[in-house]
């Protein structure tokens, strides 16, 4: 249990202070590469020798960013965006931003006139997905940025390098799914705030360190008897569902997270790249055309009502918390789908406003508490 504790408190700790993350890899003469969210392709920057570190934002008071993005932007961009002008990400060799959303694709030319101390590094995904032309667009895209990242490193990175990474990356994947498995059977130990801390520590480790420390936590969590969590379970969706204050009022009202379809959290993890299908960047390429029940990827028809659903039942969720980040359109856009979906499915629906840049949760608590005594 000792050690359970200590790893759970070592990865709550690199979720609290990602900066103390980057002075580490850097105090070791590495190079670290700034990945905004949410589908950054980490595999190259690790395959070049150097460090990934999600920029997800954070809480922090809006001060220059407002003389670069209306009030209505995405706050994780507005955080981000203001943490580059303070100087909060200084000792990032570059960052990488890849354009999913009309924000993002403004945060291009944002950052590259606001902070330019640190290089930007675009990245254009294919939308139309079903064109074979897009497997070999998207690849001319990764080489784009392949020559960009060589000029930092001072060489180009090579195959076998990259397909070592591809593995690194899968078992990653493999890894954090079996812990949200595993999670579900030990919730008295995994609360919504352990589980997130968890999932979030991920974007500041070199994947195959942070998969050496969560395979340990699964390992301590099997040794435990299963516990049966006598309050609500529950799924989120959304972009992100942060700050600890939120997650606490989950906690207060003995809801558990039994799984997510959040784009900080499990979607990073559910689609793994093909280990056959050519080369590594055209795999890579794949693993774009394979991903599913994102409102950042276009498909045709809304599959994620069907897939809440289906999780909803696996997990024995009473409902699902609908995690809606302010101001963001695509997610707007899918909400009335899912959340028709899994009403005709007999799965309840929450909504609640995420911004980073709030500090009261009142409203957010007693639409909580009222949707606790509804299921």
């Amino acid at each position: 249990m000792a050690d359970l504790k200590n790893n759970l408190s070592v990865l709550a700790e690199a979720y609290g202070n990602p900066r103390a993350r980057l002075d580490y890899y850097l105090g070791q003469g590495k190079k670290v590469i700034g990945c905004f969210p949410p589908y950054t392709p980490e595999e190259l920057v690790h395959a070049s020798g150097m460090i990934p570190m999600g920029l997800w934002g954070g809480q922090t008071e809006l001060m220059r960013a407002k003389s670069y993005l209306p009030a209505f932007a995405c706050p994780i961009m507005q955080s981000d965006m203001e943490f580059g002008l303070s100087g909060a990400y200084r000792g990032l060799s570059a960052v990488i931003i890849p354009a999913l959303c009309d924000t993002l694709r403004c945060m291009t030319q944002n950052w590259r006139f606001g902070v330019p101390g640190i290089p930007m590094i675009p990245i254009v995904y294919p939308q139309n997905r079903r064109s074979p032309a897009s497997v070999d667009y998207l690849i001319s895209e990764y080489e784009s940025v392949l020559t960009m990242l060589s000029t930092i490193t001072g060489q180009m990175m090579n195959e076998q390098a990259l397909c070592r990474s591809i593995e690194i990356y899968n078992e990653h994947n493999a890894v954090m799914r079996e812990f949200a498995q595993t999670a579900n059977e030990h919730l008295d130990i995994v609360t919504p705030r352990v589980r997130h801390a968890v999932m979030k520590s991920a974007f500041f480790y070199e994947k195959s360190e942070h998969s050496a420390i969560v395979r340990e936590i699964i390992a301590e969590l099997k040794k435990l008897p299963a516990y049966a969590h006598p309050g609500k379970k529950v799924v989120l969706a959304g972009i992100m569902c942060e700050p600890d204050e939120l997650l606490g009022i989950f906690e207060e009202n003995d809801f558990a997270v039994v799984g997510d379809d959040l784009a900080q959290e499990s979607r990073q993890y559910r689609t793994d790249t093909p280990a056959k299908g050519g080369g590594s960047l055209r795999r890579l390429a794949l693993q774009w055309n394979c991903r599913t029940g994102c409102s950042l990827i276009h498909e045709d028809g809304k599959p994620r009502g069907e897939m809440l659903a289906s999780l909803c039942r696996l997990s024995g969720a009473s409902g699902v918390i609908s995690c809606m980040m302010k101001f963001c359109d695509p997610e707007e856009y899918d909400q009335p789908y899912y959340e028709g979906d899994l009403r005709s499915a007999g799965f309840p629906c929450l909504s609640i406003e995420i911004d980073q840049q709030n500090t009261s949760y009142e409203q957010a608590r007693t639409r909580i508490e009222t949707f606790r005594e509804m299921l």
